[in-house]
């Protein structure tokens, strides 16, 4: 077997040596300050490159470990997370964040942000632009998003997020009430009527002074009357007569049906 010489292949692990250094990144921010990376991570977060300013503050967070520029940095990296659509990690950084920092002055904005991540991600403004209804969609999300923002404001009641956070619980409830409605209204289109006032009932019972119960009641009307069950919906229509004495739906059905609460957040 022919075998390279010796200082052929000594040459070649040099080049070798040589090539894998050459490849290797340079630390641009090795000899900046602790301010000077921060600020450069927030000229990224500013300019919407997101993916930039995370490494950044990874490495604020080790640098100024210790101090509140360090905490500034988990909660900015939560931050460019939930801008970049990152919901998975924004959510755990800020949880990160909380369960190291409990007495942390920012601790009432990292409970809001937490709130706002699964708020816009599963519930969103503008999603009329598809005409798809807040209540069809994933309820777990619009749950947790209630959660930290009852967090917020039951820790918090002065805190500048707290108006907001309670707004937006409101608008969660009402969302949550109208999934219930939806569902109802599904199975009744079908002629599953025990199953339709299964649902109508639990909205009725588990939410208060929503818009959605007006349907619920009138869906509930129905699937007794579809059933035969005459005492049980004039019972039903009684109270909606009481409570809604101008109801669309008594004089047109689901034609009589408005546009969506939601569009008008």
């Amino acid at each position: 077997m022919l075998r390279a010489p010796l200082p052929f292949v000594t040459a070649l692990l040099a080049a070798g040596l040589l090539a894998g250094c050459s490849t290797t990144s340079e630390d641009k921010t090795a000899n900046w300050s602790p301010n000077r990376i921060h600020s450069e991570a927030k000229d990224e977060i500013n300019s919407g490159a997101y993916d930039k300013a995370v490494p950044l503050l990874e490495k604020l967070e080790g640098r100024a470990a210790g101090t509140p520029l360090a905490q500034q940095a988990q909660i900015d990296k939560a931050y460019a997370h939930y801008k970049a659509g990152e919901k998975a990690q924004a959510v755990a950084t800020l949880d990160r964040f909380m369960k190291l920092h409990p007495a942390s002055p920012a601790l009432d904005y990292a409970l809001y942000l937490k709130g706002l991540v699964n708020f816009n991600d599963n519930l969103g403004l503008f999603s009329f632009i598809s005409r798809q209804d807040l209540s069809e969609r994933d309820q777990k999300a619009a749950k947790d998003s209630f959660e930290a923002f009852s967090e917020l404001a039951t820790r918090f009641p002065e805190s500048r997020y707290a108006q907001d956070a309670r707004q937006r619980m409101t608008y969660i409830v009402n969302s949550l009430a109208q999934y219930e409605v939806h569902v109802a209204r599904y199975y009744f289109q079908r002629g599953a009527y025990v199953a339709a006032i299964s649902r109508a009932q639990v909205a009725l019972a588990d939410y208060q002074g929503v818009p959605a119960l007006e349907e619920a009641l009138y869906i509930l009307i129905q699937s007794y009357d579809a059933l035969g069950m005459t005492q049980l919906r004039d019972d039903a229509r009684r109270v909606m007569d009481t409570s809604y004495p101008q109801s669309a739906y008594l004089r047109e059905g689901f034609k009589g049906k408005a546009d969506p609460w939601w569009k008008f957040w």
